[in-house]
């Protein structure tokens, strides 16, 4: 049975008809990314399938008692107010301190507890968002661009960390992203929306769909190149060059 399905999805924002006739699924196990240009409704999709976007037709179907973990593009902080990672992991709701310790030790950053949260570096933020997203026990771990303004090494260790997890705890991971490279090595299937589902499938098959091609131009061919050679050599994808369109 899928974690969490969408049939003939559409979702209006602001009377504005942003996605139209999505369906979609997640078994346990996969790692699914959702890509598309900005505008394509990926953030509403994400929205949709936590529960945050009522769907103006269609329907999202979740499993029974299904855990979902959040991971949002970004999280606005008040930089003058005294919030450790521990208080902030506390809110809304009370975490023992060993359920602190092991989701931090998860998110790869098992000494911060007592850190400030205003002077954290990005790459620490955002394991401390995973952290509070893994808090939860989740079957499921949902990404809206988690890796936007880290730099490429940090980029490629949060997601080789994703990749760990999943193995590790036995997550679906959906992942909304723009680093083309990334997506490609780090897949098991592609979504490509732009208002409506374009093309989707594994890696491979998607950049060579003309739907996507007409949308990210011929310049994804050097994605799917180091995707190949990557994943013909078993290659890690920590590498200094980046073929993406940004």
């Amino acid at each position: 049975m899928s974690l969490i399905a969408t049939r003939d999805l559409t979702l209006y924002h602001d009377d504005l008809k942003v996605l139209e006739g999505v369906n979609f699924s997640i078994q346990r196990g996969e790692i699914v990314t959702i890509v598309g240009p900005n505008g394509s409704g990926k953030s509403s999709l994400v929205r949709a399938l936590i529960g945050a976007m009522t769907p103006a037709n269609g329907s999202v179907t979740r499993a029974p008692g299904l855990r979902i973990g959040y991971v949002p593009q970004k999280l606005q902080i008040d930089s003058t107010l005294p919030l450790t990672v521990a208080r902030f992991l506390n809110l809304p709701q009370r975490q023992s301190r060993a359920a602190i310790k092991e989701a931090l030790t998860q998110a790869g950053v098992p000494d911060l507890a007592q850190r400030q949260m205003a002077g954290l570096s990005g790459g620490q933020f955002q394991r401390v968002l995973l952290a509070r997203a893994l808090l939860a026990k989740p079957d499921i771990l949902i990404l809206d661009e988690a890796t936007q303004g880290l730099d490429q090494p940090g980029e490629a260790a949060f997601y080789r960390l994703i990749a760990d997890l999943r193995e590790r705890l036995d997550l679906a991971i959906v992942m909304v992203s723009h680093d083309l490279h990334v997506v490609m090595a780090a897949s098991d299937r592609v979504l490509c929306l732009n208002g409506h589902v374009c093309c989707e499938g594994a890696p491979e098959i998607v950049a060579d769909a003309p739907e996507y091609r007409a949308l990210f131009g011929s310049g994804t061919q050097g994605a799917l190149a180091l995707y190949r050679h990557e994943h013909d050599h078993g290659h890690s994808h920590d590498h200094p060059h980046d073929h993406s369109p940004h």
